[in-house]
């Protein structure tokens, strides 16, 4: 069943050559089917490595196609098929050569869900690649402005950081023994590999995630992304730079992990107050949401660093991985609807320039409505997905008792502070007082349909979130466990 959840979208991608098909339905078609994959795996889901299917590849250095889902991967897996599903819902209208945009959507919900199941290093890579390769063509064939050498730059900076992450790949291969790329052995036996392979692994994944200084990449690329490109762009792709930092680069350089914590922790301490404070600045309203996903992001990669604390109480340790986790799901859903929602006002105003609106909230009652509840849930307002990530991290990392741990916790609640006012300004500015330069008309069906269910998942996380922390917590302690090796 794994294997038909990975590859379905593929096997959609390839129909749409028939001519005279219903490319857009095929589309949502394709990413409804996966969607009921994947909740028939969720219910069926026992714990441990679930879903697991091998086949040989390269026997010779030891890599094969191996796969399964646990508490990391699994929702992260869920999160792809329903961001995915709402982007296809909301392209539904899209007339620019639809084949193959959709067939670009498709290749990389494939791509997306293949990294997230993978248990085999060289199987991650080959995933993590094509990713680059089907969000260049995305951006550099359907975004706006200078959308060339946005694709461009985001091209060489991703790539080069998956250079080393091969580098990191290989040396984990090379520190192994008996050698080889499968994740489980490696996880379950670490190599012998030190400082180095860690930089590497970690420089791949940083700016992928990305953290500062790793993410100027970023903004070009989803200020000229279309909308849908931005929403999977923020909500899928950055995950996979912490999602290998959990799978990988913890369990299998715990030494390494341990050693360097407060590096890790000190970088994600930047990245959130880095990206609340430029973001702050930003008149361009794409933009700033951007530097918002700099801000998140670095929430995990802080808890995260807490977590190989060596000093530190295991509970609350297992927490700050909790959050993370949630975090990851959160923000997908949180940030992927808000750069939907920017989509509407560039099909509206072909503008993200803050200043030259105003007044929304009276002529677009239900996407000021919408815009509001993803502004209140990207700030962390208890009820919604982001107060239960951000809580159990800042309780998690300051429950550790150490001081500096302490000390960052403290340091990163300013940042709730200034993403408060960013987007109460935001709010401010572009929704409520008298009418701007630039008119917003309403949000129309197909939009409601693809942005209220994201919300809704948010609203439904924050208010009873149980369902997902039982998914989830195993995997925490496991983690924590490893590690502490």
């Amino acid at each position: 069943m794994l294997s038909l959840t990975i590859f379905l979208p593929l096997l959609a991608a390839a129909l749409l050559a028939v001519p005279r098909l219903p490319t857009r339905w095929i589309w949502v078609a394709a990413a409804a089917a996966d969607l009921v994959l994947v909740v028939v795996m969720w219910l069926g889901y026992a714990g441990g490595v679930g879903y697991e299917e091998r086949l040989r590849w390269i026997p010779s250095v030891g890599a094969g196609y191996h796969v399964g889902v646990d508490g990391l991967s699994l929702p992260l897996i869920a999160l792809t098929a329903v961001l995915f599903l709402a982007c296809a819902i909301y392209s539904l209208n899209h007339t620019e050569r639809p084949k193959s945009y959709a067939a670009l959507f498709l290749f990389l919900q494939t791509v997306s869900t293949g990294l997230f199941a993978a248990l085999d290093l060289l199987l991650f890579f080959v995933f993590f690649d094509l990713s680059i390769v089907g969000m260049y063509f995305v951006i550099v064939g359907w975004g706006h402005g200078d959308r060339a050498r946005s694709a461009l730059k985001f091209f060489l900076y991703t790539f080069l950081g998956s250079l080393a992450l091969l580098l990191g790949f290989i040396g984990l291969y090379l520190g192994s023994d008996p050698r080889t790329f499968d994740i489980v052995e490696l996880t379950a036996k670490p190599p012998q590999a030190g400082a180095l392979v860690l930089l590497a692994v970690g420089i791949g994944l940083a700016v992928k995630t990305p953290t500062v200084p790793f993410h100027t990449w970023l903004p070009p690329a989803h200020t000229d992304a279309p909308a849908a490109g931005s929403a999977i762009l923020a909500g899928i792709l950055l995950k996979m730079g912490t999602y290998g930092f959990a799978r990988i680069a913890m369990p299998m350089l715990p030494g390494p992990w341990r050693q360097y914590a407060w590096v890790i922790i000190i970088v994600g301490v930047v990245s959130i107050l880095y990206g609340a404070l430029v973001a702050l600045a930003q008149q361009n309203i794409k933009r700033l949401i951007a530097y918002t996903s700099v801000n998140h992001m670095g929430y995990i990669v802080l808890a995260l660093g807490a977590a190989g604390l060596a000093a530190g109480d295991v509970q609350a340790r297992q927490l700050a991985v909790t959050g993370a986790v949630t975090q990851m799901v959160s923000h997908g859903l949180i940030t992927g609807a808000l750069f939907l929602l920017t989509g509407i006002l560039w099909d509206r105003a072909h503008s993200y320039d803050l200043g030259r609106f105003g007044g929304i909230a009276a002529t677009a009652r239900t996407f000021a409505l919408m815009t509001v509840v993803a502004a209140f849930a990207s700030l962390g307002l208890p009820g919604l997905s982001g107060f239960i990530a951000e809580f159990q991290i800042f309780a998690g990392v300051i429950g550790t008792g150490m001081a500096g741990a302490v000390v960052a916790g403290g340091l990163s609640i300013v940042g709730i502070l200034i993403t408060a006012a960013l987007l109460l300004r935001l709010l401010q500015k572009a929704f409520l007082g008298s009418p701007g330069e630039l008119n917003v008309s309403e949000a129309q069906p197909r939009e409601v349909a693809s942005i209220a269910p994201l919300l809704a998942l948010s609203l439904v996380i924050g208010i009873a979130p149980r369902w997902l922390l039982d998914l989830i917590e195993p995997l925490s302690a496991a983690l924590v466990t490893w590690v502490s090796r």
